[in-house]
């Protein structure tokens, strides 16, 4: 058995001893060898063989370092993808798990000299999102894999479809609600056309000291009434319609006239004859003029108007049962982070953008000094309004996902007032939304 076979104690111990990483700093990437010491290392670079090595480098160096940083690039980059392909990492956490395969690529045999030049590299290619934190260097995958860029078209393409449809639904309803109004007719003209004015002024003797008594049917109170009518002329009125009596002075707030007390008598408290009957004259013709002009718009406005409002309403409703969602975040907007447990860390109502948003109710959050990056859970972020006249996005409600100008803010209510500036719904005016359905847009 020679000196140095598999099973001697010496080989063994070798083993033992090459067991596990060695350091990098000792280790030749030209003969692929892993030197223990720094003593095993320049015996090495003094051997024969590394010689040889190391004459074949000279010849075209810049091919072996190409080479060999081309090929480290791609496997970090493909571990970075297997093991952290949706999270934010630190940059010496990836580089020691990529480090743990002992056949790895060396970076001192590529041209970076440092990790921290190496993740530079990374941010300037595109390769990967780089964020420089007082913690360190962060990297982010960005995923440019074709399957990945096609989901990501299919989905933008059914978010543009279903915004087209919805925009097409919401021209039709507008065409119908056009339709509706052109097929009334003006309350104007109809009323004019049928109703005369004559015909509906109240007739009344001015000499006589009698009561005004207007007969409405199916009202209440037919022997009050019928004693009234007693009292202001003589015979009762027979059959069974009831009576609403108005007295001569009770009536005047209903023309414009002051309210007359009187002595309580069934006159009705009787001035001097001259100025009674001229006031009762007065009273008749102003009734009349009164009654024509409110019988004309309310025939008119009734039924166009109620039809186009309750239609008006309910696809308001609609809109808000379709659109109002338990999760508000979208990329772009500001929030205000109210976290306790970030408070130590400096992070608590603390401002800052959406720039990621995870499963629909976690969001990454950078600073509005764009230092650090954390992520919160939606229950522990605020929307941030800004000032009048500035730009928000609707997070949740019947018009989600437009972009508005703030007009004002009731502070008492809690709402505000905005006014939507794009899309189908461009000019529209939303007077009342509460503070958590609108969020400041974020302006680089």
């Amino acid at each position: 058995m020679g000196k140095n076979e598999f099973l001697t104690p010496k080989a063994i111990a070798n083993r033992i001893k090459a067991k596990g990483l060695q350091k990098l700093r000792w280790y030749c990437q030209m003969c692929q060898k892993q030197c223990r010491d720094e003593n095993g290392f320049k015996c090495h670079c003094m051997s024969e063989g590394h010689q040889r090595q190391m004459q074949v480098f000279g010849m075209n160096p810049e091919r072996f370092v190409g080479g060999y940083s081309e090929e480290f690039e791609k496997t970090f980059m493909e571990h970075i993808r297997r093991s952290h392909r949706f999270s934010r990492v630190a940059a010496t956490v990836a580089y020691n798990e990529y480090i743990a395969d002992r056949h790895h690529v060396h970076m001192n045999s590529t041209k970076w000299l440092t990790l921290t030049e190496f993740v530079k590299h990374l941010g300037r290619e595109g390769l990967c999102k780089v964020e420089d934190t007082p913690k360190g260097w962060f990297i982010s995958y960005i995923d440019r894999e074709p399957e990945t860029l096609f989901k990501e078209g299919q989905k933008k393409k059914r978010e543009r479809a279903e915004l087209v449809g919805e925009e097409r639904h919401e021209k039709e309803i507008q065409e119908q609600i056009e339709r509706a109004r052109s097929k009334q007719p003006e309350p104007d003209e109809s009323e004019e056309k049928t109703v005369d004015p004559e015909k509906m002024a109240l007739q009344r003797d001015p000499n006589a000291g009698e009561k005004i008594a207007f007969a409405f049917g199916g009202l209440g109170g037919g022997g009050a009434s019928g004693s009234g009518a007693q009292k202001a002329g003589g015979a009762p009125k027979a059959g069974g319609s009831s009576k609403v009596e108005i007295k001569a002075g009770a009536a005047a707030p209903m023309f414009g006239e002051e309210e007359d007390d009187g002595d309580g008598d069934g006159a009705g408290g009787r001035a001097p004859g001259g100025k009674k009957a001229k006031r009762g004259g007065d009273t008749g013709e102003e009734a009349g003029s009164r009654l024509g002009a409110g019988s004309a718009g309310g025939a008119g406005g009734a039924g166009a108007g109620g039809t186009l409002a309750t239609l008006m309403q309910e696809q308001e409703k609609a809109k808000e049962r379709a659109n109002r969602k338990d999760y508000w975040l979208t990329e772009g907007i500001v929030v205000k982070i109210m976290s306790k447990a970030l408070k130590e860390k400096g992070y608590y109502k603390q401002k800052g953008v959406v720039v990621r948003v995870i499963d629909r109710y976690v969001g990454e959050i950078k600073t509005l000094d764009e230092s650090h990056v954390v992520r919160v859970d939606q229950q522990e972020l605020e929307s941030v309004l800004p000032q009048i006249g500035g730009v928000v996005r609707i997070v949740n409600g019947a018009y989600r996902g437009c972009l508005a100008k703030l007009v004002g803010v009731d502070t008492e209510r809690f709402c505000a007032k905005v006014e939507i500036q794009r899309g189908a719904y461009d000019g529209r005016v939303i007077p009342r939304i509460d503070y958590e359905d609108i969020c400041k847009v974020h302006v680089k």
